[in-house]
């Protein structure tokens, strides 16, 4: 039987590219979009209205959604945007917004997958986190902070679920080529202290988005993880996320001077 597959945040970014690739692959996709009327025409597969900032609207959309399905396979959680900025310039209240969404909003809609997948005995959790939520960098604070919640949340319902046969696995991007950058929200609250190093560090940023590569990797770590019957927990993806890794744990002192070395050297 065809498997059916979620894919949260299918309208844009590595959400459509491998909702996209997956339906091509032959399975049955249904994504999420908080307007979904807006691109149900320009997609092949059913896409059904969520908004992770609403708790009406995932509490609907998991009744709408088994109506149009009598099993679910894999959950990809992959809703989320970014807020963009220096730390203490970036309002409390944004901040919330930040975790609301990326962290609370993908707990919400787990837990109201769980009880499916733990009633059919079987389910697999994909979710595309960051490799900020292993380490974090000047401008990516409240976002760092946030994907650093989703990766402990998942590494313990990861215990949790294995008596279900329910996997829990992650992918870690690097910076690639989606819209993440161009549909962010930047901080308002200038301080004058951080006009020098506000400079170098939002060059240093846009420079690693300008260069970065296309999300063909991603698409493809996912595609596999999908069809792979037992995954492990963390895949980072992208050029140097093992060595950052690492680094970050065993030399977190070269690590650091790296990244210095870079944003001070931004133009």
């Amino acid at each position: 039987m065809k498997q059916t597959i979620l894919v949260t945040g299918a309208s844009s970014g590595f959400g459509l590219l491998v909702a996209n690739q997956l339906h091509k692959k032959g399975y049955y996709v249904i994504g999420t979009s908080r307007n979904p009327e807006k691109i149900q025409s320009q997609v092949p597969f059913k896409v059904l209205a969520l908004d992770l900032d609403d708790d009406n609207s995932i509490t609907a959309f998991g009744k709408e959604l088994f109506k149009h399905i009598s099993q679910l396979d894999v959950l990809i959680n992959n809703a989320g945007f970014f807020v963009s900025g220096l730390a203490e310039e970036i309002s409390i209240e944004l901040g919330r917004k930040q975790m609301e969404t990326n962290f609370w909003g993908t707990v919400k809609v787990t837990n109201e997958i769980l009880p499916y997948f733990r009633k059919q005995g079987f389910g697999k959790i994909i979710t595309v986190g960051s490799i900020t939520g292993l380490f974090a960098l000047p401008t990516g604070s409240y976002y760092a902070a946030s994907k650093h919640a989703v990766e402990g949340y998942f590494k313990a319902l990861r215990f949790e679920l294995n008596p279900f046969n329910i996997k829990v696995t992650m992918v870690e991007p690097m910076g690639f080529k989606t819209n993440i950058i161009n549909s962010s929200v930047a901080g308002q609250n200038k301080i004058s202290d951080y006009d020098e190093y506000r400079k170098k560090a939002e060059a240093f940023s846009k420079k690693e988005f300008d260069n970065a590569p296309e999300p063909t990797p991603v698409i493809d770590k996912l595609l596999q993880l999908v069809e792979e019957k037992n995954p492990t927990f963390n895949h980072p993806i992208g050029k140097g996320a093992s060595i950052f890794v690492t680094l970050q744990h065993f030399a977190y002192k070269t690590f650091e001077n790296a990244i210095n070395k870079r944003v001070n050297s931004a133009k």
